[in-house]
């Protein structure tokens, strides 16, 4: 063998070494398959679905398998296409809503449905239109857990057979025409003035209350203190006219004993209390004393002499 020959056997071979390795490579691409991590794959043999390739590193048959579907399993959000819809008492309403799934098998989703995505949109969007459809529009604008619950009710069993877990459904906005928010807003103004007027009224109800039983409280203190200083009053006027028994049954006594210095006792004590009287009344203007002012002084002696006549019988 010659040179040339040699050169031609040897690059022959080099070729030959190129290839296979190239095929190799091809064939390692073809067979080995990396999914990620919150992604399933469908595998199909000759189009027919045979097996789901898990996160991770996954190997093919090559030139017989496939990968059919790629699907992300992690939980998603749908933006849900607004849509003006018809209430029960015929009011227009703008909804607009989200909502969040979730693919659980791969598989039905793959090949149960054609479009994941925009059906579950459609569906939502029909599913708002009877909900909300079947409530008066009071009911649509308070009752938003209500809706929210129904939908995913609903959507979620019509989805269960795609592979699809519906976890929430969310109303994001509902906006009535321009007319019925002016209408609304003109409503809670005057609720809110009604409670408004309502609060007043109460606080001045109460404060007439408190006002009432102030007056009250007062009354009955007064009318205690009153009893109180009538009842010492009255206590005061029979001590005075048990003093005035005792005194008199003092004079009684000297009289039956013949003493003349009683009677003058009982003639000066009127006399002078006419005299206080007279000179205590408001229109008094002068007091004219009696020519005979020696008979009061005279009685005064008298009291004085009984009085004496009294220290000597305590004495004797």
């Amino acid at each position: 063998m010659n040179l040339d020959s040699f050169d031609f056997v040897l690059g022959s071979s080099g070729t030959t070494v190129l290839v296979a390795l190239l095929v190799a490579l091809i064939l390692i691409f073809l067979m080995v398959k990396s999914v990620p991590q919150g992604e399933e794959w469908t595998v199909e043999r000759f189009g027919r679905y045979t097996r789901t390739l898990r996160p991770g590193l996954n190997f093919l048959i090559p030139f017989f398998d496939r990968v059919g579907t790629k699907l992300n399993m992690m939980e998603t959000v749908l933006d849900i296409d607004s849509q003006e819809v018809i209430t029960r008492d015929n009011a227009m309403v703008r909804a607009d809503a989200i909502a969040f799934y979730q693919v659980v098998d791969a598989a039905s989703a793959a090949y149960e449905v054609r479009n994941l995505e925009r059906a579950l949109n459609n569906l939502a969007m029909t599913n708002i239109r009877t909900v909300i459809g079947s409530m008066d529009l009071d009911e649509v604008l308070s009752n938003r857990d209500v809706i929210n619950g129904k939908l995913l009710q609903v959507i979620d069993e019509a989805s269960n057979p795609w592979g699809v877990k519906v976890t929430r459904v969310e109303i994001k906005d509902l906006a009535p025409p321009p007319d019925i928010t002016e209408a609304m807003a003109r409503q809670m103004k005057a609720e809110r003035e009604k409670r408004a007027e309502i609060l007043q009224a109460e606080g001045e109800k109460q404060s007439a209350i408190l006002k009432a039983e102030g007056i009250r409280e007062s009354q009955i203190r007064e009318a205690e203190g009153r009893k109180e200083a009538a009842f010492l009053d009255a206590e005061a006027r029979e001590r005075l006219a048990q003093a005035e028994a005792k005194a008199t049954e003092m004079v009684s006594r000297a009289i039956e004993a013949g003493s003349v210095q009683a009677v003058n006792y009982f003639v000066a004590q009127k006399y002078t209390e006419a005299l206080q009287g007279m000179a205590s009344a408001p229109n008094a203007k002068t007091i004219l004393m009696p020519l005979e002012a020696g008979s009061l002084i005279g009685s005064v002696a008298g009291i004085a002499e009984i009085a004496r006549e009294a220290m000597k019988g305590r004495e004797g």
